[in-house]
């Protein structure tokens, strides 16, 4: 089939069409926009959930991963009227995200190349208070063995606190530690406190971890990066595609995964990670939100 075709694609309630869907995307594995398309389709009832109502970010690469890629927040006019979207407040101004509500819209974005959408830590309605807190765990190197242990050192953190927690690869180098909040708190109060439980731990493990922004005064030590806990900052989707060779995907994993041999970043892509999607690895594990003010009280006297 050429790539000037059109494929109609079935989603949900609407059909969307494919616009050149053997147009290839990553070189490397012969993955097309259609296997993409059919990717997200299938993975939405799993995905979906993590992304109703949250601005998002999309990283689009037209020509595939050996292209320009492109960061957009704003939507296009051209988007279909269906697709949902919120305005939201920047400085000197607004920006219209697109917001992911249904099986078709996560169609359509990939038929716009949208290898990976990024989201924002708070919901329409309540923007200005986020319901999750994130800690992304960045290696110097590629050393996930450096990951596995400051999972651990973080979720052992969390837990005296009683601040559940959940992980997902990144699909990159390294993993996010999610805190499901009540939205009670505000972006400063969540990063501020977010900032003080890094700095903890990595005041208790100085060799391995660092806070240090700059990557110049990290050295060989693991960066606990807490900065996408800011307003309009934003983190990958569980179930996204990363725009690397094999097709990686931001997957949630259980805490007993995290020692498996087999576990590593890049663990799951488009090719697996339904199968993990399907074993439900946060089930239960996100059903009671936390308020931060006893936990901010429990750290104060630890610190």
């Amino acid at each position: 089939m050429s790539t000037s075709s059109t494929r109609a694609v079935r989603a949900g309630r609407r059909t969307v069409d494919i616009h050149r869907p053997d147009k290839v995307l990553f070189p490397e594995d012969g993955i097309t926009k259609a296997d993409l398309a059919a990717y997200y389709r299938s993975v939405a009832p799993h995905m979906l959930p993590h992304l109703r109502g949250r601005p998002l970010m999309l990283e689009r690469l037209p020509d595939g991963i050996g292209g320009p890629r492109f960061m957009q927040k704003d939507t296009p006019a051209g988007y279909p009227d269906w697709v949902h979207r919120v305005e939201v407040a920047k400085e000197g101004g607004t920006v219209t995200h697109t917001v992911c509500d249904d099986t078709a819209t996560l169609v359509h974005l990939a038929d716009q190349a949208c290898v990976t959408l990024h989201r924002w830590q708070s919901r329409t309605g309540h923007l200005e208070t986020p319901d999750r807190m994130v800690f992304d765990l960045d290696p110097a190197g590629d050393d996930f063995d450096a990951v596995r242990r400051a999972a651990h050192r973080l979720g052992e953190l969390l837990d005296a606190l009683r601040l559940p927690s959940t992980l997902m690869t990144t699909g990159s180098r390294g993993l996010h530690v999610i805190v499901p909040l009540d939205g009670q708190s505000g972006f400063d109060e969540v990063r501020a406190f977010a900032h003080d439980v890094a700095a903890t731990l990595a005041a208790a493990h100085p060799r391995e971890l660092t806070t240090a922004a700059r990557k110049q005064a990290r050295g060989d030590r693991l960066y606990l990066d807490v900065q996408r806990n800011g307003y309009a900052q934003t983190a990958v989707a569980p179930y996204s595609v990363r725009a690397r060779p094999g097709a990686p995907v931001a997957t949630p994993l259980r805490w007993d995964q995290l020692d498996d041999p087999a576990t590593h970043a890049r663990r799951w892509t488009v090719a697996t990670a339904l199968e993990q999607a399907r074993s439900g690895p946060w089930d239960g594990s996100t059903a009671r939100p936390r308020a931060l003010g006893p936990a901010r009280r429990r750290l104060d006297a630890l610190r």
